[in-house]
């Protein structure tokens, strides 16, 4: 009886034993303060980052850091985990540069994303205690949430659609000078000669600022004119770019 109970033992310390080897560890993905990791990349994409002189390829696991100029090629896609855990993607031939990338022990961020043409989707974790933001911005808009589901299409005329998905966007014109927004890397260009620089004007209503609710979308035309916010359906928003990234953020 001694004997079997001595093997009975023997057995359970060795079926713990093995799986103590065997188990395999929850994958953990360490974020360095103010950089931004690729998680998922189907296609090619590039960067050139703050002291390089040319794009590089990307791949998964590659880090992003403040000043990094991003482009993705045709056909593909890539996903990006943030600090504070939030997840951005972005749609094929699109221009992008990260200009902040922050997040704190305490809930606090600064979050901000310019985008010069093509697609973000924003899925923003809730900052921790109401504080901290995340912006995503274009020409002629920005796009600022605290938590929430959302959005934003750049066309080359440098009109903008944003749409919500849940919680709430606080959308306002950009109306920062164009020297001091986010220049994105290309080809040279002619620089225009000396001209007469105007004498000062009254401000414009062109400062304007909506707040757009979830399953409502806001339009920005090529002006910086705005139409005011509506509803759409999931009947009429879906396409290949939204199922895709609807089901990523079903797998979170």
């Amino acid at each position: 009886m001694k004997k079997s109970m001595q093997i009975i033992v023997s057995i359970l310390v060795m079926c713990i034993f093995s799986t103590y080897v065997y188990a395999k560890p929850p994958a953990i993905v360490k974020m360095a303060k103010g950089e931004a990791r690729i998680t998922v990349l189907e296609g090619k994409a590039q960067a050139m980052c703050t002291g390089q002189k040319e794009f590089k390829n990307l791949k998964i696991n590659d880090s992003l850091k403040p000043g990094c100029e991003v482009t993705t090629g045709e056909m593909s896609r890539m996903e990006l985990l943030l600090p504070d855990k939030s997840i951005v993607r972005f749609a094929d031939n699109t221009c992008f540069k990260i200009m902040q990338a922050d997040a704190g022990q305490q809930g606090q961020r600064d979050v901000k994303i310019f985008v010069a043409v093509g697609k973000i989707w924003s899925n923003v974790r809730k900052a921790l205690g109401g504080k901290g933001g995340f912006e995503v911005s274009c020409d002629n808009a920005v796009a600022g949430v605290r938590g929430t589901i959302y959005r934003m299409n750049v066309e080359d005329d440098k009109s903008a659609l944003v749409k919500v998905y849940d919680g709430e966007v606080s959308v306002a014109a950009a109306t920062a000078p164009r020297e001091q927004k986010a220049a994105i890397a290309g080809p040279p260009k002619p620089v225009a000669g000396p001209a007469t620089i105007a004498g000062p004007k009254p401000v414009s209503m062109e400062e304007w600022v909506y707040v757009v609710k979830s399953m409502q979308q806001i339009s920005i035309k090529s002006d910086g004119k705005v139409e005011e916010p509506k509803e759409f359906t999931e009947a009429d928003d879906r396409d290949v770019w939204v199922d895709w990234n609807k089901d990523r953020d079903n797998k979170r």
